[in-house]
């Protein structure tokens, strides 16, 4: 929101008076003086005029798990337990989760409780690479890396997928990197090939990539360049 709107929400602050307000550098935004009425200021940001707090900063979380196969990618769920349940519960409360993986699959995952920050690493018109090791029932056909880099056409959602690049590292077992992200993408792209996955770990989002000093099941707090790499905070 633009500081001069959160400005002029006050009870009895009108847009004239906003403008008096920072023209006066009377105003500032988690300490720093500013004046600028067209700046956008995030809900995670402080907003004060002089020593009153306007806008009070909600706290901002930015996780990474790493998720064990056997839990959901849910808030709750009344079958099968939930990643957030690996989460300490003060903090639980506050996220979402950024790209999800289905029950059985391990690897990456990241919770946030920044939304426009997250939806950086999942809309498909991002292309944000995302890259997994797979396992396959069958062997890989040496036409796969040639389809996937061609596109494998979608007949529910009336696409082809982008581009998406194969390195095979034996019979069964490849790594695959692709850039949209849809549902169950990669997972459908082997049996649009007559083969099927067995197992798959995410490895990486973009430039955040899964700590190999991480546990099953364990989780960190990002660090500020890695939040940064995603495109900062919203």
């Amino acid at each position: 929101m633009k500081l001069s709107r959160i400005i002029s929400n006050q009870n009895g602050v009108s847009r004239r008076h906003a403008r008096q307000l920072l023209a006066s550098d009377r105003v500032s935004v988690d300490g720093r003086r500013c004046r600028d009425g067209a700046e956008e200021v995030s809900r995670f940001q402080e907003v004060r005029i002089d020593q009153d707090i306007i806008q009070q900063a909600e706290p901002a979380y930015y996780l990474m798990l790493h998720k064990p196969a056997g839990y959901l990618s849910a808030t709750q769920d009344d079958q099968h337990p939930t990643v957030m349940e690996l989460i300490a519960p003060e903090t639980r409360e506050h996220l979402h989760i950024g790209g999800r993986l289905d029950r059985a699959s391990t690897g990456l995952l990241i919770l946030s409780s920044d939304g426009l920050w997250s939806r950086r690493l999942t809309e498909p018109a991002i292309k944000l690479p995302k890259t997994y090791r797979v396992t396959t029932a069958s062997p890989i056909s040496p036409e796969t890396a040639t389809r996937f880099a061609e596109g494998i056409w979608f007949e529910y959602e009336q696409l082809t997928t982008s581009p998406a690049q194969l390195e095979q590292l034996n019979d069964r077992e490849a790594r695959v990197t692709i850039f949209e992200g849809r549902y169950h993408q990669v997972k459908r792209m082997f049996h649009a090939v007559g083969n099927r996955i067995t197992s798959l770990h995410r490895e990486s989002m973009g430039s955040l990539v899964l700590d190999p000093e991480l546990p099953v099941g364990g989780y960190r707090h990002l660090s500020v360049d890695e939040i940064s790499s995603v495109g900062g905070r919203s």
